[in-house]
């Protein structure tokens, strides 16, 4: 039967009632949705506490990257991904990065920078100039919506003020730089930008459209060093191999975006577990990517004298540890109690070290035994229990799907009718 998309009051009911509703509308059996529900009550009043029309959760697999030192200081970083070979990665790499003392970070102070667009400014250039003229009355203004980030020692601390030249229109956009403090800095931003709006129209003679924060976080840039042990990853060739494979992201964008995703693939999966916003992170990567002109590498990768890979990273790493779901999602408490970070500074420091140990784990797989032999050998258990293998049939099957070779559901799927056929 045809799905009926049309649900009037849906968001008035509770999440169990929405499921059930769902259910009839999409033609199936209540039964047929009942994975959703977590077996926690309190975790779906959390989830619907959180968003709209909670009908249930999803459940991620949370593993712990081992071996990290950063900074002088060892870490347990939990982990959130379906991926397998990234935890397993990442933990690898930092094994072979802690035989020269780990990984060595800085980062900025956590500025972030929300924008106000106003158009139809008959002179924008001058508006441009009166708007920086009146710069202290706009951040009084701007402090006068959070005085506890004040008091934090945070808030409001300088403008810029942009001329944007679109197709058909000239913009003035002013940018508000505020320090944010522990937060991620969203609401603070935005807050500030709607106050300061109507002042910021007047100055400029025109009218006030977006006033929002920019994901292009530029000014919270996390940075990460560390060297890889040559004779730990294989040799002087693996090391080679690496610097090339760094080379041909940098020169070809179609390269980049995929050496970017295996940094992004232990970046993201730490924002995830701790509650962080991925999709701001991810956006503010690959903006920072492309901030020459042209899409390219994240990270860098050279050799030093003594033949040692030297691996740095610079991203934007807009994250924090107070609001969000960081505060009300108990998993993402209890994977920043595992960490231990006690600043969103440090926090940004952590993740970064995460997504260069991830790089060069992906990076070393491919100038070594190619990416396939390990992320499919892992992969293995996965496809195996898609097949339908239960219990100790499990390893069996994966045990025989990477003696062959070939790591797919059909060939999963007769080897456990072997193995069932055997015992019958």
């Amino acid at each position: 039967m045809p799905v009926n998309s049309r649900l009037p009051g849906f968001y008035k009911l509770s999440p169990g009632d929405r499921l059930r509703s769902a259910s009839r509308a999409a033609g199936l059996a209540d039964t047929d949705l009942s994975s959703l529900v977590p077996p926690d009550p309190d975790m779906l009043a959390t989830a619907d506490r959180m968003i709209e029309n909670v009908v249930g959760t999803l459940s991620i697999p949370v593993g712990i990257a081992a071996n990290f030192t950063i900074d002088g200081r060892d870490y347990l970083i939990p982990m959130a991904t379906e991926e397998p070979s990234v935890v397993a990665a990442a933990s690898n790499m930092a094994s072979v990065a802690r035989l020269h003392g780990g990984f060595h970070t800085s980062t900025d102070l956590p500025i972030m920078v929300s924008q106000v667009q106003v158009v139809g400014a008959p002179d924008p250039r001058g508006a441009r100039m009166r708007l920086y003229e009146a710069e202290a009355e706009l951040l009084a203004l701007a402090n006068d919506q959070d005085p506890l980030l004040v008091k934090l020692g945070g808030g409001a601390r300088s403008i810029e003020v942009r001329i944007v030249e679109a197709s058909e229109a000239v913009y003035v956009v002013l940018h508000l730089h505020v320090d944010v403090r522990d937060a991620m800095g969203a609401n603070a931003v935005n807050t500030m930008a709607e106050a300061i709006a109507p002042r910021v129209a007047a100055i400029a003679g025109g009218r006030v459209r977006l006033r929002i924060l920019t994901n292009k976080a530029d000014r919270r840039l996390a940075r990460v060093r560390a060297v890889f042990d040559r004779d730990a990853l294989g040799g002087a060739d693996v090391v080679a191999g690496i610097v090339d494979a760094f080379r041909f992201a940098a020169a070809d964008p179609y390269r980049a975006a995929t050496h970017n995703k295996g940094i992004m693939n232990g970046i993201t999966a730490v924002v995830l577990a701790t509650g962080n916003d991925t999709r701001a992170v991810e956006a503010g990567a690959h903006s920072h990517a492309a901030a020459g002109g042209r899409y390219t590498s994240l990270s860098h990768f050279e050799a030093n004298a003594d033949g040692h890979l030297v691996g740095t990273l610079e991203v934007p790493m807009a994250v924090g540890l107070v609001g969000g779901a960081t505060k009300t999602h108990p998993a993402a408490r209890a994977a920043v109690r595992l960490l231990g970070v006690a600043s969103a500074r440090e926090l940004a420091q952590v993740i970064a070290a995460v997504g260069l140990a991830q790089n060069v784990g992906a990076l070393r797989a491919l100038a070594a035994e190619g990416i396939q032999k390990g992320h499919m050998s892992l992969h293995a258990r996965n496809v195996a229990a898609a097949a339908g293998a239960e219990g100790d049939e499990i390893e069996a099957v994966v045990e025989r799907l990477k003696t062959g070779g070939h790591v797919r559901l059909d060939r999963a799927e007769a080897i456990l009718a072997e193995i069932r056929a055997g015992r019958s």
